[in-house]
């Protein structure tokens, strides 16, 4: 099955769903990056009483959802390829406005910033796991659910938002740490250390 004929029977899924399950996707499909974005802040405060590794690690995590948005920008620019709900033929309308051309679908930025969120999430805080990758997995599907990506848009922005967490985590890790462990001794201990 190629990504256009999936995106079809989701979309057409979409409108045979209940209208509560329909506004409940068009809220979750930002709704899921705000609540991943608290579950990150929640994570940097309780960070803050332990160690200087974990405290590192909690504040990389907005650096690398940063850092994944400009690749999946720089990579719009460089693919433009046109949205689904433009695009396709016979495709439903979809549940949520459809953005406007020059606006481009691959990858998905919600995708992006949602995998980075998540992946950054557990690796600061791996008791956070079982609420940060179902939230990322589901705002990305909630992507195609309401009408804006095609299924390889949202894969390839899950992906490259674990990739730039992981490689943000494993890469930066240790200078953070050094850097932390100097920010406990000065002015803005508050931010890492309870």
């Amino acid at each position: 099955m190629n990504s256009t004929a999936l995106y079809l029977d989701v979309t057409g899924l979409a409108h045979r769903s209940p209208h509560w399950l329909r506004t409940l996707a068009d809220l979750g499909t930002s709704g899921g990056l705000l609540l991943l974005m608290a579950v990150a802040v929640l994570g940097w405060w309780r960070a803050r009483g332990l160690d200087a590794h974990r405290v590192a690690r909690a504040l990389l995590v907005p650096v690398a959802t940063l850092l994944a948005y400009v690749l999946s920008e720089v990579v719009k620019s460089l693919v433009t390829e046109e949205r689904p709900c433009r695009a396709v033929v016979g495709a439903p309308a979809p549940i949520v406005p459809c953005p406007p051309h020059g606006d481009w679908s691959f990858p998905s930025n919600h995708s992006t910033l949602a995998a980075a969120l998540a992946v950054g999430i557990v690796l600061a805080w791996r008791a956070a796991l079982w609420l940060a990758l179902p939230l990322a997995l589901l705002t990305g599907f909630s992507r195609i659910f309401v009408g804006v990506h095609y299924p390889h848009d949202v894969l390839v922005g899950l992906g490259v938002g674990a990739l730039v967490a992981a490689l943000c985590a494993a890469l930066l890790t240790g200078p953070v740490t050094r850097l932390v462990l100097r920010l406990r001794d000065g002015r803005w201990r508050v931010l890492v250390t309870a």
